[in-house]
């Protein structure tokens, strides 16, 4: 295993607001940091010396990224393979394009995780109108997503019958669709891991977290989970980032349904919305140990010095171009705010979030939510 010492410079495919944290992280360490992405404005174009400009599957500007990098990592897996495959001639990548082509598409995903006999929910891969509802009459009220991107309830249809099928799926237009049974669920959590490249791993504590309308809205850790079914859910996750053969990070999100069935729902081979308390809350916060991962530097431990949550912030609550009330959310004591510098508010659209630490869980979540109501309150 090569050691990539501070010093070295980290190539990031992606700009948005994970590659500049896991960026600000490199940057403390002592890395350089260049960054390849769409947007000529992204966030981490603020953290980066030399930004490119250019599409995902752009293979010519993949490989230009990777000479002048030690190393090249992700923050989005949704970049295409032979960009992917341009990058290692010239530079170490990690995770490897083999286990991102594996994850960025949910069929693939969810195929992969099946024939390596994860837990996995009722579902089924179709490719016609008339699967779909075939598949929905088997399955019952379900949810069909195109298998590519969609992340944060977008390019998803909820469906409670058969009949609704055909629409589901013209709505998707992606040619193949995955349909997924609804399931009763208990608690919605994940775990984080850590790998390098000799096989050294590190696992988090799980996440406890809530959605709304398909987006996270809140996070906790520790997540008061008996130690069996957490010690449960961070084997599973350990065990999918051995088999993947990850260096760097993996999020393996995980359902607890209300009948005890623990069941993985989706993976991303990077760092993740869910574990941005680790700034505050674990000894290694997962940017900085994304970085120690690809680099072969020692792991840093993950064990919750103090329990911590955070709320995501969306663009609605920028308000008629009016910014949020910020003072009066950060007047409650340990409640820090986080933005990730993007140009323009939409609606859905992650702006930031806010983060607290306190004696308990809850009482954290307790701070960031009453904090984030501050921020609309007249």
């Amino acid at each position: 295993m090569k050691v990539i010492l501070p010093g070295a410079t980290i190539g990031m495919l992606g700009g948005g607001q994970l590659g500049r944290m896991t960026g600000m992280a490199a940057r403390s360490l002592g890395y350089d940091v260049h960054v390849l992405d769409p947007d000529p404005d992204c966030p981490a174009r603020a953290i980066a010396s030399r930004t490119i400009t250019a599409r995902f599957d752009a293979a010519d500007a993949a490989a230009d990224l990777a000479r002048h990098c030690d190393v090249v990592t992700l923050e989005i897996e949704q970049i295409a393979r032979p960009a992917l495959e341009a990058v290692e001639q010239f530079a170490p990548l990690h995770p490897r394009p083999e286990a991102i082509y594996t994850v960025q598409d949910r069929i693939r995903q969810r195929a992969w995780l099946d024939a390596h006999g994860f837990p996995v929910g009722p579902y089924r891969a179709v490719e016609s109108a008339e699967q779909c509802e075939a598949a929905i009459a088997e399955l019952g009220p379900s949810i069909c997503k195109a298998p590519m991107g969609g992340y944060d309830g977008r390019g998803q249809r909820r469906v409670q019958s058969a009949t609704e099928g055909a629409s589901a799926w013209e709505s998707l237009g992606s040619g193949r669709v995955i349909v997924e049974q609804f399931l009763d669920l208990d608690i919605e959590l994940s775990v984080l891991v850590a790998r390098r490249a000799d096989g050294a791993s590190a696992v988090y504590p799980p996440s406890v977290n809530h959605h709304v309308h398909g987006v996270l809205d809140w996070a906790i850790c520790p997540g008061g989970l008996p130690a069996q079914l957490a010690e449960h859910a961070q084997q599973i996750a350990r065990a999918i980032a051995e088999s993947m053969g990850i260096v760097g990070l993996l999020a393996v999100e995980l359902f607890l349904t209300r009948d005890g069935r623990l069941l993985v729902n989706e993976l991303a081979p990077r760092s993740h919305n869910t574990y941005h308390h680790s700034e505050r809350g674990h000894v290694t916060s997962q940017f900085e140990q994304h970085v120690r991962a690809i680099c072969g530097l020692p792991l840093g431990a993950v064990d919750v010095v103090i329990p911590s949550a955070i709320a995501n912030l969306l663009g609605d609550l920028w308000t008629e171009g009016h910014p949020p009330r910020f003072v009066e959310a950060l007047a409650i004591p340990g409640v820090r705010l986080h933005l990730y510098g993007k140009a323009s508010a939409r609606p859905g659209r992650k702006m930031g979030h806010l983060s607290a630490v306190a004696a308990t869980a809850q009482e954290a979540l307790a701070k960031v939510l009453e904090a984030r109501e501050r921020m609309t309150a007249q």
